[in-house]
């Protein structure tokens, strides 16, 4: 367990509430799960995920809900849960059937960081010799949207991994911070670089010189999340947005997402010329036709994918 899991467990056992009743209920064996899993044993058994609970959502069965679970360590950041993380995005990723992907954790933690015990005892050329953390990137690679739902704890690691996804909704109880400072090192998959750009310099240098966390209604405030939603409500949420998002041309979502990214990597000029190439592209498409086709004739369009 976590240096960072273990505090959080101690506190809980304080209130009365255990590690084992905070994973939200597991879902049902689903189709996905099945079309997911590289080998099938026999009938409608699946691979089995040791670190992630992963369902079908949406009233046209087209939103990935992947759910982190290790309630034991409060979803603490392993490299196998990131690696097991990773190969089931790259896979939703080529799925034809689904458009949008919902990752949420537990009800008292999204994450609370990454596994300290597992690399205490690490060396300088270890970690560089063995890419350590590279397996994280694949996650800001997925070209499908992501919405990061977040109960709980997202320090750390779990706040890295939520600003690589597209949009993060918060539950009330939500926990942000990078709070590596405290154990003597700095965040290492992306949070001096994203969380400067989600609420701008001074907020991000506080978070992480001091390792203070900030609550959902702050996280809202400042930016870093686009809205706050009662604890038993957030997952619901994120799938109906999901399903907005998943009902549009899924490759003019990705053109989208592409230029929107583009804005953080580029200058303003480049990124208007980008975003301009982009919009002249979506004139060679079928669903760009249709879409203004069924705007004129005031009906519902039917997008292809084309």
């Amino acid at each position: 367990m976590s240096f960072l899991a273990r505090t959080f467990s101690q506190f809980i056992t304080r209130s009365g509430t255990t590690a084992s009743t905070l994973l939200t209920k597991p879902h049902n064996v689903s189709a996905l799960a099945l079309r997911l899993s590289s080998t099938q044993q026999s009938g409608n058994e699946q691979k089995k995920y040791d670190y992630l609970l992963v369902d079908v959502k949406g009233k046209d069965s087209n939103i990935a809900l992947v759910q982190l679970n290790r309630p034991k360590a409060l979803n603490a950041l392993c490299d196998g849960l990131m690696k097991e993380l990773s190969s089931v995005l790259e896979s939703l990723d080529r799925d034809e059937k689904i458009g949008c992907i919902v990752l949420t954790g537990s009800t008292r933690a999204f994450a609370a960081g990454a596994d300290i015990r597992e690399m205490q005892n690490n060396t300088l050329p270890q970690v560089v010799g063995g890419g350590f953390l590279d397996q994280w990137s694949a996650v800001s690679k997925i070209k499908k949207p992501i919405i990061a739902a977040v109960n709980g704890f997202a320090l750390g690691g779990g706040c890295e991994l939520s600003m690589m996804c597209d949009i993060i909704y918060a539950g009330e109880e939500a926990e942000f911070g990078q709070p590596e400072i405290i154990i003597g090192t700095i965040p290492g998959a992306g949070g001096t670089q994203r969380l400067p750009r989600y609420v701008g310099k001074s907020k991000a240098m506080e978070m992480v010189l001091t390792g203070n966390r900030i609550k959902a209604k702050e996280a809202y405030q400042i930016g870093l999340v686009s809205a706050v939603f009662p604890a038993n409500q957030l997952v619901d949420e994120a799938i109906k947005t999901a399903e907005k998002i998943a009902s549009h041309s899924r490759i003019v979502v990705q053109l989208a997402k592409e230029a929107v990214n583009a804005a953080f990597e580029t200058t303003l000029a480049e990124g208007n010329r980008f975003e301009k190439r982009l919009f002249h592209t979506t004139f060679g498409l079928a669903d760009r036709k249709e879409g203004m086709t069924a705007f004129i004739e005031k009906r519902k369009p039917n997008f292809t994918g084309q």
